[in-house]
């Protein structure tokens, strides 16, 4: 018997090297313990001097991270950073007066130079001094920035989260419209996660900050009270030595620790004052302050004048004018240099003197998308926001996977007879829908949730009607926590090309589309293929019936189950009304997998016996609702639009069965009043599905 050795449950092998610490995830861990240890364990003035030089090195790569960071959400451990950072000044400030208090009397070196430094150089050596400074420097980092800070990040907080579900809405939209894939809605929806979790995070880690700068406060009261009673009543100094070496220790400890905390501070306020999109803070406040050589001369102009005064200090302001008029110089000439910069050479135009020929006869575009003028900055590469044509193709290339065929490209060009913000749709050169966007503004879309009304121009969702507001892209953020889902005017014109390019799929089709379809599935299936077409079945009759499956929104994917039912019954008839629901039946269960899923049960509405009877009677499948009665026609419509509505509410797409003679006929009647409604034979309902009537349509 052999045996094997188990390495998988072998223990790690532990190294002290401080990278693998890291890597291993325990360094975190022992420096926060090292920092809990430092309020128990007594530190040497040595190891003080190290620690603080320390906390500030710290503050300041915290706050140079801030600046350099593109987008605040890149930082996503700032919150745990700031709160590490905290906890370890507090520890330092507890070991500084450990010491201070205990070794005060022997001198203002007593906890380490930096204190000392502190105290001495900064303050001038003067307590009432230092306590000015340290009370202007609490001032300043508790009531303003710090307050500051907290407010933002609060008001960041709640809109963030509020504007979660319609930010979820939007990538829906987007996702089922085809303009993003499943990859890409799931790491926007991880980002809106992520900035979720940050925002929340901060409005908790800016009452760290809060805390210290009281904590601060409280400390340096602490330490002045209780040194001066130590001084005084246990080593026995006067009044006078006491409250000069204690009061010095306890404001160079204070500065020391009050310095970092300021910095961090102003990090916290510059990380939640920032906005979502990337940007570097530096180079954007350099653009928007100083990038208007306006703003530079007039602000010189209004220093020279005061330096210009009697009693003013004219040098300084003179000097300081000097600068903004040679800063709004410079940028003037940088600004007429790119402006003058040469344009594009212009397309030399050619002349008439050619005689004309087909190629100037220009074939109709299969679909074509027309704009007006102020809509040109949509699809113009240079222009802000110009990603329609990605939307486009992102559209395009959903359909062709969903349909089973290669739509054919996308031609989009202005049109001057249009209104400014009009586009139009074609279909073979023929207009198939219109509508008007706004590309300064954004839509508002009323999905059937909302809690409030919305001020914009009022108007309708131009793919499925719904209620919509156009609105600034300011009010984005409100209009999202109201419940709307906000679409930008490239997304409301994809999804309307999308839903037309759906419904007309069947108009779309042509002969070529085919016999590429038949070409890709020659190389899998070639004998099926060859034997088929045109031997079997004429081209035009496998084009007429693949274009009936589109005209009722049945994919044609499985070309190869197509190919062998018309194999099977084309010798028999030529007739694509008679093929065409052989064809469904062979694909029932794809039909019924694209309406009820991977649910076992299938809700549908049916038709009384007596009313099945008349309609056999009554209707053909060549003239569907010809022999109707027009009450009873428009009484049949009325009733199964109730039940379809009835369905809908319940979740269930809405499914019409009945018996395979009437199902063309009824498709075709029932189809313009009500199309979203399934109508399904029952020989098309696959043996594993259980069938379960809902509603029974009378007379």
């Amino acid at each position: 018997m052999s045996t094997a050795t188990n390495t998988a449950t072998a223990p790690p092998t532990w190294s002290w090297n401080p990278r693998e610490l890291l890597r291993v995830g325990i360094g975190v861990p022992l420096g926060v313990l090292c920092v809990l240890a430092m309020i128990i364990v007594p530190l040497p003035p040595v190891a003080l001097d190290i620690l603080f030089t320390f906390n500030i090195a710290l503050s300041i790569v915290i706050v140079m991270s801030v600046f350099y960071v593109s987008r605040p959400v890149e930082f996503g451990v700032f919150p745990t950073a700031l709160l590490l950072a905290t906890l370890l000044r507090l520890a330092l400030n507890v070991a500084s007066a450990r010491i201070v208090l205990l070794r005060g009397y022997t001198g203002p070196g007593a906890a380490g130079h930096v204190i000392e430094s502190f105290g001495k150089f900064v303050v001038g050596g003067d307590f009432a001094v230092g306590i000015v400074v340290f009370v202007i420097l609490t001032i300043i980092n508790f009531m303003v920035i710090t307050k500051g800070a907290g407010r933002v990040s609060e008001v960041s907080a709640r809109f963030t989260l509020d504007a979660m579900p319609g930010k979820q809405m939007a990538i829906d939209a987007d996702l089922a419209a085809g303009l993003i894939t499943q990859d890409e809605a799931r790491t926007r929806r991880t980002e809106i996660r992520a900035e979720a979790d940050f925002y929340g995070a901060m409005d908790g880690a800016s009452k760290f900050v809060r805390g210290d700068a009281v904590a601060g406060i409280l400390i340096l009261l602490i330490n002045i009270i209780g040194g001066l009673a130590i001084g005084i009543l246990g080593h026995g100094m006067a009044l006078t030595a006491a409250l000069h070496t204690y009061t010095l220790l306890t404001i160079g400890d204070g500065l020391v620790a009050q310095i970092p905390s300021l910095l961090l501070s102003t990090a916290v306020a510059v990380i939640v004052t920032r906005m979502s999109r990337p940007q570097d803070v530096g180079g954007e406040l350099g653009k928007q302050l100083f990038g208007n050589p306006r703003t530079l001369a007039v602000a010189g102009g209004l220093l020279g004048a005061l330096g210009l005064i009697p009693g003013m200090p004219s040098v300084a302001f003179l000097l300081m004018a000097g600068v903004c008029g040679g800063g709004a110089y410079l940028t003037g000439k940088r600004i007429a240099r790119a402006a003058a910069a040469p344009p594009a050479p212009a397309p030399v135009p050619t002349g008439e003197s050619r005689e004309l020929s087909w190629e100037d006869v220009k074939p109709v575009d299969p679909v074509g998308l027309e704009v007006g003028y102020r809509l040109v900055c949509l699809v113009d590469s240079k222009g802000q926001g110009a990603d329609l044509l990605a939307r486009v193709r992102g559209v395009r290339r959903k359909i062709s996977q969903e349909l089973g065929f290669l739509l054919p490209a996308v031609h989009i060009r202005d049109n001057l007879d249009l209104a400014p913000n009009v586009y139009r749709i074609n279909l073979s050169g023929v207009p198939i829908g219109e509508s008007t966007v706004y590309p300064d503004k954004e839509l508002a879309i009323n999905a059937g949730r909302v809690f409030g009304p919305l001020q914009g121009v009022a108007t309708r969702d131009p793919a499925f009607g719904m209620e919509a507001v156009w609105i600034e892209p300011g009010n984005r953020d409100h209009a999202q926590a109201l419940g709307y889902t906000v679409v930008d005017p490239s997304t409301v014109i994809a999804t309307h090309l999308s839903f037309i390019l759906q419904s007309h799929a069947h108009e779309i089709l042509g002969h070529e589309e085919v016999q590429q379809l038949l070409n890709t599935l020659g190389k899998s299936a070639p004998k099926l293929v060859e034997d088929l077409v045109p031997r079997v079945v004429p081209l035009a009759v496998l084009v007429r019936v693949l274009q009936g499956l589109l005209s009722e929104r049945i994919p044609i994917r499985n070309m190869r189950t197509v190919m062998e039912t018309l194999a099977e019954h084309a010798p028999k008839t030529q007739d694509p009304a008679v093929l065409l629901p052989l064809v469904r039946v062979a694909l029932g269960r794809q039909i019924v997998q694209e309406i009820a899923g991977v649910s076992a049960e299938l809700p549908v509405i049916t038709f009384e016996p007596e009313l099945e009877r008349l309609l056999q009677g009554s209707l053909t499948a060549s003239s569907a609702g010809a022999g109707l009665e027009p009450g009873l026609a428009e009484r049949l419509q009325q009733r199964v639009g109730d039940a379809a509505q009835r369905q809908e509410g319940a979740g269930a797409a809405p499914v019409l069965l009945v018996p395979p003679p009437l199902r063309a006929a009824m498709a075709k009647f029932l189809r313009p009043a009500l199309p979203a409604l399934h109508v399904l034979a029952w020989n098309e309902i696959p043996d594993n599905r259980k069938v379960r009537v809902v509603t029974a349509v009378g007379r």
